[in-house]
């Protein structure tokens, strides 16, 4: 009867597993939304790669879409080596509970063919009549037979637990065998996916060699772009100034004395707002595009091709593919649309003390004084004579040049 209790007692510990498979769903979860925005990333690359390939045999662009998928295929490669840490921790766990059901079904089995070697000893009537009248009282008798009774029923239990540890333990290994099964698919699949990722950096060391023998060309590139990047500071700049100057004088108008520092914008009670609101969403804020990524990240870093050149990024450049629009990351006031030499059309978007820039665009949907809410359509990105799409994006908080990465969402 021993084993009958530890062996049910045993089948009830079968279900902790599901406490910690119920730990590991939110993980696995989290692996299965990472792979598939992975896949969409590396989709969305190939998209840009093949319509820059288009236009020129090697860009600057082309290579930006290759580190993209180097960077993504890395990512891919990390999912499948988390995901096969969780499998084999599936595989201990569950030979350890195979383990345990055949340790078990050993003990039931040998319990049983004591019970059937004693119960051959009374097994016909005559026997269990005798052992019942030989009896000393007739509450011995009833407690003989309610032994008898309970024997038997016991034998039957024994036989029915036999069964189901046996059940579990068919079930056990066919699950073994699956999850062992599933590595093994991981670990291959891990293979090829590293191969890939080999492909894709011999790739870019192509790209890179062909484009080192374009180095003039490519600091003429760099030259012509600092000065747009000189131009459409000294725009934003000037505009900022203007708008704290214009606040200001509001405010002085309306009798009301203010208390902001100088360099800062007067704010309006609704203008406040939108600006705690647009701080308050720091990280979260949307993307200006609906899918792209980032080309060339904010501040100071070295050119992709050209030694010992560096360059300077006030904001972030967004690859995405051809005729997509730039959409407002939040609601706000169109403070200026102007056009800057090397960077086309701009639009500068107010949010309280908060400002927005979209830089590099064809054609722009929205005018001056225009408000305009989360998502909003601001124009179409410029393509450049290589096929990149590309824009450039900005946050500033009033002469305060912010990183934008810092302040969208992770995409």
């Amino acid at each position: 009867m021993k084993a009958l209790y530890k062996c049910t007692f045993f089948l009830l510990l079968l279900c902790l597993p599901l406490v910690s498979q119920g730990q590991k769903k939110k993980s696995k979860a989290q692996l299965e939304k990472e792979k598939k925005e992975n896949l969409s990333r590396i989709k969305e690359a190939n998209r840009i790669l093949q319509q820059t390939k288009k236009q020129k045999e090697v860009s600057i662009g082309q290579l930006n879409a290759i580190k993209e998928k180097i960077t993504v295929q890395k990512g891919v490669i990390n999912n499948i080596s988390r995901e096969i840490n969780f499998i084999e921790s599936d595989v201990q766990e569950t030979e350890g509970i195979v383990g345990a059901l055949q340790n078990d079904l050993e003990k039931l089995k040998a319990e049983y063919a004591t019970m059937v070697y004693a119960a051959s000893k009374t097994a016909n009537s005559y026997n269990k009549l005798m052992f019942l009248f030989a009896s000393d009282s007739f509450n011995q008798l009833v407690r003989r037979l309610r032994y008898l009774q309970q024997y038997s029923e016991a034998r039957k239990k024994q036989v029915e637990q036999i069964n189901k540890v046996q059940a579990a333990l068919t079930g056990q290994l066919a699950l073994l065998e699956s999850k062992k099964k599933q590595k093994e698919n991981l670990l291959a699949k891990q293979v090829q996916e590293s191969k890939n990722l080999h492909n894709l950096k011999q790739q870019q060391d192509s790209v890179i060699t062909t484009l080192s023998k374009q180095e003039a060309d490519l600091k003429q590139e760099v030259a012509a772009r600092q000065q747009a990047v000189k131009k459409l500071d000294k725009l934003i700049a000037d505009i900022v100034r203007e708008e704290i100057a214009r606040a200001a004088r509001a405010a002085r108008a309306a009798g009301k004395a203010s208390s902001a520092s100088a360099g800062k914008v007067t704010l309006t009670p609704e203008a406040a707002l939108i600006s705690s609101s647009f701080a308050g969403n720091k990280g979260r804020l949307g993307w200006p595009v609906e899918r792209g990524f980032v080309s060339q990240k904010f501040g100071r870093h070295n050119h992709p091709v050209l030694k010992g050149v560096v360059v300077e990024n006030r904001g972030i450049d967004i690859q995405t593919s051809q005729g997509a629009a730039a959409r407002a990351i939040f609601e706000g006031k169109v403070l200026t649309v102007a056009s800057v030499p090397g960077m086309n059309n701009i639009v500068m978007v107010q949010h309280g003390e908060y400002f927005t820039v979209y830089a590099k665009l064809k054609s722009v949907s929205v005018s001056t004084g225009q408000t305009v809410k989360l998502n909003d359509t601001i124009g179409t990105i410029y393509t450049d004579s290589d096929g990149t799409t590309e824009l450039q994006f900005q946050i500033w908080k009033n002469q305060q040049n912010l990183n934008p990465e810092t302040w969208i969402s992770h995409k």
